[in-house]
């Protein structure tokens, strides 16, 4: 005789009926999801104090009202060390943070190999501005139809681009040819460091009747009458 079952309160089965977990650092065990009987322990100020079993390793976090964080999963035993883990999430939350800032901040410089002297200065000029403001600057050197056969043009026009740049940042390294072009990626000096040479930052003009005190009445035309 068959024997029927429900699942679920008679859900669907395999329906997706659960909740997605989106802390990027659940996967880290710590403090009693540490479930091995014992763990080699590094203290708070990084100091090796070797294998303990996990009970006495989690009161020793407790007294010092720390976290007990597995940090070396694959070894054998596991490695885990006391620290503040509100904090190093908080740590690692800005340096994220900071890197897709950092990223937001790549502007990008086209070149071509046969650039005249002008429009290499227009360049140049916006890559200042770029670097000025903090941002990296990647140089881009496009070869189109028959100019690929002379590529050293273009790493010529690079070099220079590079040295004439100079005074307001440093190339993260040489310029590489990448199928039909020519990249560098260019990152700026420190603020007190950087040294203008084509570009001039806009200067803030003075308010309105800044300069113009309140005596300083224009004066009627003087009108004489004789009698």
């Amino acid at each position: 005789m068959a024997t029927s079952f429900s699942f679920g309160g008679g859900k669907r089965r395999g329906g997706r009926n659960f909740r997605r977990n989106n802390d990027p650092y659940a996967h880290i065990r710590r403090n009693q999801r540490i479930r091995v009987p014992e763990i080699r322990v590094i203290s708070p100020e990084g100091k090796q104090l070797g294998v303990l079993p996990t009970e006495k390793a989690l009161t020793l976090a407790q007294q010092f009202n720390l976290d007990l964080v597995e940090v070396a999963p694959q070894a054998r035993p596991p490695v885990c060390r006391i620290m503040d883990f509100g904090k190093y999430v908080y740590e690692e939350s800005k340096k994220s943070s900071h890197s897709k800032s950092t990223a937001s901040k790549i502007k990008e410089v086209e070149l071509s190999p046969r650039i005249d002297d002008h429009d290499l200065v227009t360049k140049l000029r916006h890559a200042e501005e770029f670097l000025n403001e903090g941002a990296k600057v990647k140089l881009r050197l496009k070869f189109r139809g028959r100019e690929m056969a002379h590529t050293e043009i273009g790493f010529q026009v690079m070099t220079r681009a590079i040295e004439e740049l100079v005074g307001m940042g440093h190339a993260d390294s040489e310029p590489k040819l990448n199928g039909r072009q020519i990249n560098v990626m260019m990152t700026p000096h420190p603020a007190n460091k950087r040294k203008l040479k084509y570009y001039t930052p806009k200067a803030k003009g003075p308010a309105p009747d800044e300069h113009k005190s309140s005596g300083d009445a224009p004066a009627d035309d003087e009108a004489s009458d004789e009698s």
